[in-house]
């Protein structure tokens, strides 16, 4: 059953990117306060904000939660490669979505082509001892 394993690895992997969004968008809307500023008042008057930092933390245990159970069925040498497929769903995510204003640039295209080049060089098909 190694393609169960697959799928929670790509939802622990999916999971990680939408919480790493949602926790970037409620900073983006806090302000820059001490911690000792937090009131009921702070709390009402940002309560979206902080929503949404919460549901990005829930998706992190979410994630950790699909990953444990990817683990069950693929070996860690072929599964934890796949995690790196976070950063250039964030980083895809980031330059489409217009919350982020995030620039592109052939640097970082050259980047995400490098890390989906990793990926499948470790993760791919049969290897041979050498």
């Amino acid at each position: 059953m190694r393609w169960r394993g697959y799928l929670w690895a790509l939802g622990s992997v999916l999971l990680a990117s939408v919480a790493q969004l949602l926790m970037k968008l409620g900073m983006i809307a806090l302000p820059a306060v001490a911690w000792s500023y937090f009131s009921l008042t702070f709390l009402q008057q940002h309560a979206v904000a902080l929503l949404g930092v919460s549901l990005g933390i829930l998706g992190y245990a979410c994630s950790m939660v699909c990953w444990l159970l990817a683990l069950r069925d693929i070996p860690l040498n072929r599964a934890y490669p796949l995690l790196s497929l976070s950063y250039v769903l964030v980083y895809l995510a980031t330059v489409a979505l217009p919350w982020f204003q995030e620039s592109v640039s052939w640097n970082k295209n050259l980047g995400v082509i490098v890390i989906l080049f990793g990926v499948w060089l470790i993760s791919g098909g049969k290897k041979r001892d050498v």
